[in-house]
């Protein structure tokens, strides 16, 4: 029986840890793997057409199922082609291993042809990064990286070089069980007792939520009645949180809406729940401040605690809610469910005249109409900038859609890579690409990658023929737009000369036949949508730091524009309220 190569030991171990799809491009020194690949009907080597393509693609994948996800680049540009997707990856908390591939190992150190030295470049962007120099390195090297991207919820890269991939792995390694999910975190009693104890005293109690509260949806709502607390949320957290929440005030941030950012502000207790949110300018300065969250090192680091709870959510919750006496006072709950209506009521009457007739089409009505047509079920990945705009303000979550960018990292082009990860995990489920324009020529080479596959994926883009948010941006700070115009091809005769179903829509009247026939197709399908690239409305008193800087304007919101259900689920929500 013919010896197990160190790249056949590699991919024995990433099936173990449950990984069934390695992202990558080959090449020389990635080969011994690629072919242990081959050989082994546990996984699948899934060719894309560029590398960050890979790591995006095995991020989705993770953020999604929670489970280990693999990527993989030779040498040289090979790794540095990874590392943006892997960046997003890490910041997004998504378990990913990566394999940067390298050049020979006797040549390491010389400035080899294509030499780079990933065990360097991928230090900021990875929880354990090392090199493999020597087959007697194997398993440990790679178990050990397995452990630190599922336990510490991240990226993983082990650099392996070519020819020690191809060597024999050595007699009676040491293979151990691997950690293959992570436990839930309960803070301890005596921080349990204080928070109950800041609860029962304060008044007013607001919750901010993030995507901490993932799996935390019953918990939370049942805290919120118990004090009678307005829910806020981050963009991370709307999946989570914002479905069948009858305490809902919007959300707060850049492109935030409603009365968040008043509830945060008028509250006597902010309570903050599995969220990082990174914009200090938004969240109260003089409001006592309690923060939950499972990652230590996340607690405090944006805003001052008055207590700090280490802790899953709905663990916390758990332990924390036996402890708190129940409030009976609603009237600022009340009045910020009123704040909240009313606000809406306010910014999406710009966005309900005429918008069926108006052309070029407003992105809001396509999104509107997307959210309308879309699965109960879809997966949304959506693109940097502008897309951010219409998923946030757009998409109705109901605890079975998901919803994933690049939300914290911030790239462009992530949406289609995103989607063939996601696409891969499951092609009976309906994935939505919201692409803009710009992100979707940086890497539209992976188009191609849905035709090669077959997958199902639907790209819907929004085609303004400009950077829109980077054309704000540069509004707001008294710049005139430059270098941020395209001039687009017509991207429905590209996706049929490629042999899928391509539409380009122009008229507003037939953008729901269009979505739903592209919706519904069997294939990869592209929607080309020309948008109206003025869409966006822009508050009077808005300061050129309150975007650049993610600060505030003057009304507190500093992108106004419509809301689509939201605006109903206010309606509804108000109804609970008291009338004298």
């Amino acid at each position: 029986m013919a010896k197990q190569t160190v790249a056949e030991q590699y991919v024995d171990i990433l099936v173990r840890a449950g990984v069934r799809r390695l992202y990558g491009v080959v090449g020389d020194s990635l080969n011994p793997v690629v072919d242990a690949v081959r050989r082994n009907a546990a996984i699948d080597w899934i060719q894309v057409r560029h590398e960050e393509t890979a790591a995006f693609a095995a991020g989705a994948e993770a953020q999604l199922t929670g489970s280990l996800a693999a990527c993989a680049g030779s040498c040289g540009p090979g790794h540095v082609h990874l590392v943006n997707g892997l960046y997003d990856a890490h910041r997004s908390m998504a378990p990913v291993i990566a394999l940067a591939s390298h050049i020979p190992s006797s040549e390491i150190g010389t400035s080899y042809f294509q030499e780079t030295h990933p065990e360097r470049l991928f230090q900021e962007c990875s929880h354990y990064c090392e090199l493999i120099s020597h087959p007697q390195q194997m398993p440990r090297v790679l178990q050990t990286a397995v452990q630190h991207a599922i336990g510490r919820s991240g990226v993983s890269v082990v650099a392996l070089p070519g020819d020690i991939a191809a060597r024999p792995a050595p007699e009676r390694a040491e293979e151990h069980a691997l950690v293959t999910s992570r436990p839930t975190v309960r803070p301890g009693d005596a921080e349990i007792d204080r928070f109950a104890r800041m609860v029962n005293e304060a008044e007013r109690v607001t919750l901010f939520c993030g995507r901490g509260c993932a799996g935390a949806h019953e918990e939370v709502m049942a805290f919120a009645e118990l004090l009678k607390a307005p829910v806020g949320h981050a963009l991370r957290g709307k999946e989570w949180i914002q479905y069948d929440n009858p305490y809902d005030v919007g959300m707060s941030g850049l492109l935030g809406y409603g009365a968040a950012y008043e509830a945060t502000h008028e509250c006597d207790l902010l309570i903050l729940l599995g969220t990082d949110f990174p914009y200090g300018a938004f969240l109260p300065a003089d409001v006592r401040t309690v923060q939950v969250d499972v990652r230590a090192e996340h607690l405090g680091r944006r805003s001052k605690l008055d207590l700090a709870v280490w802790g899953d959510v709905r663990e916390t919750l758990s332990c924390l809610t036996p402890k708190v006496r129940p409030k009976t006072d609603r009237r600022f709950l009340d009045r910020m469910l009123k704040k909240h209506a009313d606000a809406l009521e306010g910014v999406v009457k710009a966005y309900t005249r005429r918008v069926d007739k108006h052309i070029p089409i407003h992105p809001e009505f396509v999104a509107s109409v997307l959210d309308e047509e879309a699965a109960d079920d879809a997966i949304f990945t959506v693109d940097t900038g502008m897309c951010n705009v219409w998923a946030a303000r757009y998409l109705s979550p109901n605890g079975r859609r998901r919803m994933i960018g690049s939300f914290t990292h911030g790239s462009m082009a992530n949406a289609l890579p995103q989607a063939i990860g996601a696409q891969f995990m499951d092609r009976r489920r309906q994935v939505i690409s919201m692409s803009g324009d710009g992100g979707f020529t940086m890497l539209m080479g992976d188009f191609l990658t849905l035709v090669q596959y077959d997958l199902p994926v639907k790209v819907i883009l929004f085609n303004n023929s400009a950077l829109g948010m980077v054309e704000l941006e540069m509004l707001v700070s008294g710049l005139p737009a430059h270098g941020t115009g395209y001039h687009n091809p017509d991207f429905a005769q590209i996706a049929r000369a490629a042999g899928v179903y391509g539409e380009r829509v122009e008229k507003p009247k037939r953008l729901r036949s269009a979505l739903r026939a592209a919706l519904h197709h069997r294939g990869p399908a592209l929607l080309d949508i020309v948008t109206d690239p003025n869409a966006l409305s822009i508050p009077p008193k808005i300061k050129a730091e309150m975007v650049t800087g993610f600060a505030l304007s003057a009304s507190k919101m500093v992108l106004d524009g419509g809301v689509g259900k939201m605006l109903q689920m206010a309606r509804s929500n108000l109804r609970n309220v008291p009338r004298p």
